[in-house]
């Protein structure tokens, strides 16, 4: 068996790895790190090849690297070890892809999980995952997820007035006979107001956004919490964004969060720890050149013990919670191809047998996503298709100008970068059974998400008795 590495993969005009000169880190691939290409000319991922996984498992399948995604986990932790002197911990943040198996595995390499809804703590509490290390997000949590997580003594992020509020009553109704009031661990997350590069929808720090508390407002919060005996306000949370490339940013993150450290301490809340949320980007395409993971936590460890030093407070535990960095490129979805259309003058489209019901990406943030032809891939690149999915809907283009071999029905597509909000955004569009998926390692691929049935379609459906009696 013939392996090569991504870097040798740049074949026919191929290219796998992005311009930095920093250190290679998973987020600055397009392919997963252990991906080669065989003695039959197929791509395989965490040695197994990917036409053979198609024939076991089925497509559309969520192929997901484990070392990859251990790797992307070993250097965030390392990193902030490396450059911090106090202490650290990284969350997985797992609304990129939240599964029993993918928070069992961030969790062994020693990570935390953040999670944004009750489901999502639901699954990595089942996966094995400590209530110490799992925070829970959201800017509408239920009354059913704040007495989960309150009960399950996990750190919840707190977004607005009202859930202040709620925690308040619900600490006290809880446990209404203990001589000492339930207290429950909180960060405050607040609106940074900075700007970054991204996609509009996936901008959340500046001021026009539905998340956390205007700084406007921090006056006001901190007296209130400071009131509070339930509430044990030990920290503060930011987030500027996703799918950032740009330093800068984060940089100026720091010393403002390290500012809100002190006004705090003016209300007399004790903060402990300083949440800088996440948002390195990954490579989507050989244009993309994101920052290394390293170079990433560099910038902020030193941001924080710069203005920590300057305004002469101590150094706070740092939480950062990467989501896509840590997962998006060590998955890949391999589908099987089908039908084509030439419209002359204008396109052709090549099709698949998925599309927006498991990738959704491409048509609501016009994402932008590289592909290559599992099964034969050395073959010259000589058609520019686009790629159409098999929904009933013009707008199912997985990728609207893709670079490909002349391809026949049958043909295995491998769709790159797709472990980050593929899965967990994937839908039962026009009723298609979502994709199973898969975790290779060694030669071994083991099943980690069942493919649905159509069983599995109409679990939940209900038929009244009245209307099957008016089909007799």
């Amino acid at each position: 068996m013939v392996f090569t590495s991504p870097a040798a993969l740049a074949n026919s005009g191929r290219q796998y790895l992005p311009s930095s000169t920093d250190a290679a880190s998973p987020n600055q691939f397009l392919m997963p790190l252990t991906a080669g290409v065989n003695a039959n000319d197929h791509l395989e991922v965490g040695g197994c090849d990917v036409t053979t996984l198609v024939e076991q498992f089925g497509s559309p399948l969520y192929i997901l690297d484990e070392t990859t995604l251990r790797t992307a986990c070993q250097q965030y932790r390392d990193a902030f070890q490396h450059y911090y002197p106090g202490d650290a911990l990284v969350l997985y943040a797992s609304k990129a892809w939240n599964c029993l198996a993918v928070c069992a595995l961030v969790s062994s390499e020693g990570l935390g999980v953040d999670v944004v809804s009750g489901g999502e703590l639901y699954t990595a509490i089942k996966a094995g995952v400590s209530p110490d290390a799992l925070y829970l997000h959201g800017n509408n949590k239920s009354i059913e997820e704040l007495k989960l997580a309150v009960s399950k003594g996990c750190t919840i992020v707190v977004d607005n007035w009202l859930e202040l509020h709620t925690l308040v009553a619900l600490t006290t109704e809880l446990d209404p006979s203990s001589p000492e009031p339930t207290s429950t661990r909180i960060l405050l997350r607040i609106t940074p107001g900075i700007e970054c590069h991204t996609h509009e929808y996936i901008r959340t720090g500046h001021l026009d956004s539905k998340f956390g508390f205007d700084p406007d407002q921090l006056e006001a919060v901190f007296s209130f919490v400071s009131q509070q005996p339930t509430l044990n306000c030990v920290g503060l949370h930011a987030h500027i964004g996703s799918q950032i490339f740009e330093l800068q940013a984060h940089q100026d993150l720091t010393g403002v969060m390290v500012q809100w450290f002190k006004q705090a301490a003016q209300h007399g809340i004790s903060v402990q720890e300083l949440d800088i949320g996440g948002g390195l980007g990954i490579c989507y395409t050989e244009a993309d050149d994101p920052p290394s993971i390293d170079r990433w936590v560099q910038v902020i460890c030193e941001g924080i013990v710069k203005a920590c030093d300057s305004e002469q407070v101590p150094l706070p535990r740092l939480i950062s919670e990467p989501g896509r960095s840590l997962i998006g490129s060590a998955c890949v979805t391999a589908y099987t191809m089908g039908s084509q259309k030439t419209v002359p003058g204008i396109r052709t489209y090549v099709t698949v047998d998925g599309g927006m019901s498991d990738n959704p990406r491409p048509i609501t943030y016009q994402s932008v996503y590289r592909a290559v032809v599992a099964n034969r891939m050395s073959e010259p690149m000589t058609e520019s298709v686009a790629i159409a999915g098999k929904h009933c809907e013009s707008g199912d283009i997985v990728i609207k100008q893709a670079l490909l071999p002349k391809t026949k029905p049958g043909d295995i597509l491998v769709v790159m970068g797709t472990g980050a909000y593929n899965y967990s955004m994937a839908s039962n569009y026009n009723r298609l059974p979502r994709p199973a998926a898969v975790l290779v390692r060694d030669g071994e691929a083991t099943l980690i998400v069942e493919r649905e049935t159509y069983q599995d379609l109409i679990r939940h459906d209900c038929l009244p008795e009245r209307l099957t009696q008016s089909l007799k």
